[in-house]
């Protein structure tokens, strides 16, 4: 665990998960996280949040080589278990110790992690906690991503802990996002997988954030953010109506079919003047397509039909696109099919994004000519879409 000073008696504890390489069993990790506490040292001691499971003896060893002998309140910002998974760990070590949570919070704490309820004390959203000289001021930001989330606010330092707020899931000894040049990557995979489905819940709570001077974030995973305009500046983009007149063609083949019809098609965007991006959604990191996502105008999703639906590759990222909730303008699909089947239906029963489908293209066997053709206007219509953006 990496123990830093990041202002006077405030302390980063990161536990670095180097070779994590999945979250939830659904995240793609290429590059690892971090579960970070933070430590305030006045005449109170607060813990901020704690770390995964996993890494408990790592916590527990790092504040015995701080002589840490007594923990006043562990802040709870948010109950999942990469960052609560030790809470009762601390409780039993440091037996004043008590949580501090939001009104849902508590309850969660309760039946997730058996926590009792005499050891829970339930804050409000402006409320103030002292710690002597330092204060801290608790913000409620439901949905970001939980429904009990809360931020904390140092006051006397004008530091914002944001736990899974501006995160970013990776691993790395350089503690401050400046000193990461990949930064920017990273916490648009980080948004675009966790944070983006709350995207106009995320997009109050910065308008509500610009009220306070902050000096420092301190996020949950990933680097701190010691110039905090960078990624408060990256946020409001992402959560931002505004879309790039970008294409996303995200395929599948069977046999063959599909694949040509996605040659052709791609070959028709490029002649009228658009940019896409191509995933083969049979060796595609879902991360890059959620990332992809967070702000191209255009989806198109181009499937064969199996026991007369959609691919399941097809399906997975069709339902992925649709809980991701991005602010994509226009979607089309592709298909191509052998005896009958559903796929469109299926599709059309599917759709629930915030966005204009454009008609989709349907091919029997392999593609003719007036499959290109149709090809061909669905480019066109596109084209003629972006214009109006």
């Amino acid at each position: 665990m990496i123990i830093k000073e990041i202002a006077d008696g405030i302390y980063f504890l990161g536990a670095m998960h180097w070779e994590r390489r999945l979250f939830d069993e659904l995240i793609p990790l290429p590059d690892g996280t971090s579960y970070n506490a933070y430590l305030i040292k006045n005449e109170k001691i607060a813990l901020i949040d704690t770390v995964d499971p996993s890494k408990r003896d790592e916590l527990m060893d790092s504040l015995d080589e701080m002589k840490i002998k007594r923990i006043d309140y562990v802040i709870s910002h948010h109950t999942e278990q990469d960052h609560s998974g030790v809470i009762p760990d601390i409780l039993e070590k440091y037996k004043e110790a008590k949580v501090i949570a939001s009104k849902l919070g508590k309850e969660l704490l309760k039946e997730h992690l058996l926590i009792p309820e005499d050891k829970i004390i339930v804050v409000e959203n402006g409320q103030n906690l002292s710690l002597g000289n330092k204060n801290l001021k608790f913000i409620s930001a439901p949905w970001v991503h939980w429904p009990e989330t809360i931020l904390s606010y140092l006051k006397e330092d004008k530091i914002l802990f944001t736990c899974d707020l501006f995160g970013s899931h990776l691993a790395t000894s350089k503690i401050y996002a400046d000193e990461n040049p990949r930064i920017y990557e990273t916490a648009k995979r980080y948004y675009a997988e966790i944070m983006m489905p709350f995207r106009s819940k995320i997009k109050n709570y910065l308008e509500k954030l610009e009220q306070i001077e902050i000096k420092m974030i301190a996020p949950s995973h990933g680097p701190i953010y010691r110039h905090p305009d960078f990624i408060l500046k990256a946020y409001k983009d992402w959560v931002s109506n505004k879309v790039r007149k970008e294409v996303i063609v995200a395929y599948v083949s069977m046999h063959g079919s599909i694949e040509v019809m996605v040659k052709h098609f791609i070959k028709a965007l490029e002649k009228n003047g658009l940019h896409y991006k191509l995933f083969n959604l049979t060796v595609t990191d879902v991360g890059e397509l959620a990332m992809a996502l967070v702000d191209a105008s255009t989806l198109v999703l181009a499937t064969p039909t199996v026991l007369t639906g959609m691919h399941p590759l097809a399906l997975y990222a069709f339902y992925l696109a649709n809980a991701l909730n991005p602010k994509t303008k226009f979607v089309s699909i592709i298909i191509s099919y052998g005896w009958g089947g559903k796929a469109l239906k299926q599709a059309r029963d599917m759709f629930r994004l915030k966005a204009e489908l454009i008609e989709p293209v349907m091919a029997r066997g392999y593609p003719k000519e007036k499959d290109f053709e149709k090809l061909d206007e669905l480019a066109r219509k596109i084209a003629e879409k972006h214009e109006g953006i």
